[in-house]
């Protein structure tokens, strides 16, 4: 069966409202994805590490819980765990603060393997800072050779605006190596002061990489092919608690409709309108789902039904 990967940094998210703390949960933008497509029961892993303390053994027992394997999952000794504060507005927006070390690569981690159609999902500032460049270069380059499906998430947080420039290489290697490169309309304000997902696709993606989806909150999902963009409304959702993992859900739902439709790496150059509104149809499902919860991933009854 195809595996999916994701690759990332652990992370505890504690979520304050009007000032109170009111969730504490295990997070990290890839690690909230992987989290619900192991809820999905589909195999999957986590390429990734922690500190050997109270919140990194929870969060290593939690990947496990929830059907990740942890093969390549490091818990290091002497290292500390991080930490997020995500203040929660009225709309269920966060702003944050981060309390971590600086991120690096360990001297035992070898580079996993891959086979053909498997999916590898990565990205946020884990993706391009120095410390990691030595995991993920090798990483992706072994799973495009093996054939399999790169899924990048920019996630660029406004907190690594004053880095961009020096960031930029690291950037544009990572959308040569990717099958599809997804971004918020938010990421991209930050990074080129454009909200328009066609001119930024022409500007900025298309030299590098042939596939691109934007993600407005709310608002419009555009998808850029080198012959056509096609734009997909997304759902209402009523009632929403916590906008935290939702675009972690979506990229969750993303790559699960990919397998349960058997969408393949060849397969993704020839879609059309209605072959991208059925992936597009599981993403969003997923989004609205973790919207409606402190959670940063789907709750285990929707994934139940998801299998």
């Amino acid at each position: 069966m195809r595996t999916v990967t994701a690759m990332g940094e652990t992370i505890m998210d504690i979520l304050f409202r009007n000032g109170q703390p009111v969730a504490a949960v295990p997070g990290g933008s890839s690690f909230n994805s992987i989290i619900s497509v192991g809820r999905t029961g589909l195999p999957c892993r986590f390429i990734g590490y922690t500190g050997r303390d109270r919140v990194g053994l929870q969060t290593q027992d939690f990947l496990t819980e929830n059907g990740v394997s942890i093969e390549e999952f490091e818990v290091r000794e002497g290292e500390k765990s991080s930490i997020s504060l995500a203040f929660l507005d009225k709309n269920g927006d966060a702003s944050y603060q981060f309390y971590k070390d600086t991120p690096h690569v360990s001297p035992q981690w070898q580079v996993p393997t891959f086979e053909a159609d498997d999916v590898l999902l990565f990205g946020s500032y884990y993706a391009v800072c120095d410390g990691m460049r030595p995991q993920v270069v090798p990483t992706l380059e072994t799973a495009n050779r093996a054939g399999a499906i790169l899924y990048y998430d920019l996630n660029f947080r406004r907190s690594h605006a004053h880095e961009l420039e020096a960031l930029l290489p690291a950037i544009h290697q990572n959308f040569r190596e990717a099958t599809l490169v997804r971004g918020s309309a938010d990421d991209f304000e930050v990074m080129y002061q454009s909200r328009d997902a066609r001119d930024i696709y022409q500007r900025h993606i298309s030299a590098y990489c042939p596939l691109f989806i934007c993600t407005s909150g709310g608002g419009t999902i555009t998808i850029c092919t080198p012959l056509q963009a096609f734009d997909f409304e997304t759902p209402h959702v009523d009632n929403v608690v916590s906008t935290v993992g939702a675009g972690d859900n979506f990229n969750a739902g993303f790559i699960v409709g990919l397998l349960r439709l058997g969408i393949t790496r060849n397969h993704l150059n020839q879609l059309g309108r209605e072959g991208w509104q059925q992936i597009i149809d599981y993403a969003t499902a997923y989004a609205s789902e973790v919207c409606q919860t402190t959670d940063n991933f789907v709750s285990k009854e929707f994934a139940r039904r998801k299998r």
